[in-house]
């Protein structure tokens, strides 16, 4: 199968740490094209950011998702998630749904990590979206911009290693999310030094992708998620415009 990846913001690192993590988990005879937004936040952390990393993904899907069996959305905010949804004929995963939703078959109680105190409500907001808050045992936040850049990781791996052992502890969490693609790939390395299961989204948004194209789901034919339908649209591109009613 032909997976698409589509990182939202435009760092070219974090997309080439994702595609590395996605090709080690993909089953052989998953093909894995990545690509990151082509305008937008070079990381994203505020919800302004977000709104214009829904434009650039949209925009990107609508130009290279017509060969593909399935797409990952590895932006931890699951950035346009149910339009591209929409949008498009194949499966859409989310890697922070992925996530949680793997995470909700292996505990009870999830406990999430994530990077930044500001965006700590945005998660929320993002679970509660899903249904999935009153399976959150507890959050924790680590404050490091380290993992998102290439070099020594070990002062972010340990604090994400003390904030996941304290979800265990103290809120009694039986799975842990560490959230961000920049994490993808990373529960390996910690795995070690937390006694339960540690998730990244993209792992779990890999393995999910390739379940659904196996399953050939039909595209909705009717309610939310049926095809777009026609509408004169100004000022986005060719691309873009022609899903309108095709």
């Amino acid at each position: 199968m032909r997976l698409l990846i589509v990182n939202s913001n435009t760092s070219a690192y974090v997309t080439a740490k994702v595609a590395d993590a996605a090709r080690a988990v993909a089953s052989p005879g998953t093909e894995i094209a990545a690509m990151n937004g082509t305008f937008g936040a070079h990381v994203i952390g505020t919800r302004t950011e977000l709104a214009v990393a829904e434009h650039a993904t949209v925009d990107l899907l609508a130009q290279h998702a017509g060969e593909a069996d399935a797409v990952v959305i590895a932006v931890s905010y699951d950035v346009a998630l149910r339009a591209a949804r929409e949008m498009l004929d194949v499966p859409v995963v989310g890697i922070t749904e992925a996530a949680l939703l793997t995470a909700c078959m292996l505990g009870g109680q999830i406990g999430v990590v994530v990077f930044g105190a500001r965006v700590l409500p945005i998660y929320q907001e993002l679970v509660r979206s899903y249904g999935l808050q009153h399976r959150v045992a507890g959050w924790r936040v680590v404050e490091s911009n380290a993992p998102y850049a290439a070099g020594d990781q070990s002062e972010a791996d340990a604090l994400a290693v003390a904030a996941a052992n304290q979800l265990v502890a103290q809120d009694h969490a039986e799975v842990v999310v560490l959230t961000g693609a920049v994490m993808a790939g990373v529960p390996a390395r910690l795995q070690p030094h937390i006694d339960v299961p540690v998730l990244d989204g993209v792992s779990c948004a890999v393995r999910q992708a390739e379940l659904l194209t196996s399953m050939r789901p039909i595209k909705p034919r009717a309610g939310s998620y049926a095809r777009l339908p026609p509408r004169e649209m100004s000022g986005v591109s060719e691309a873009l415009a022609a899903q309108f009613g095709r």
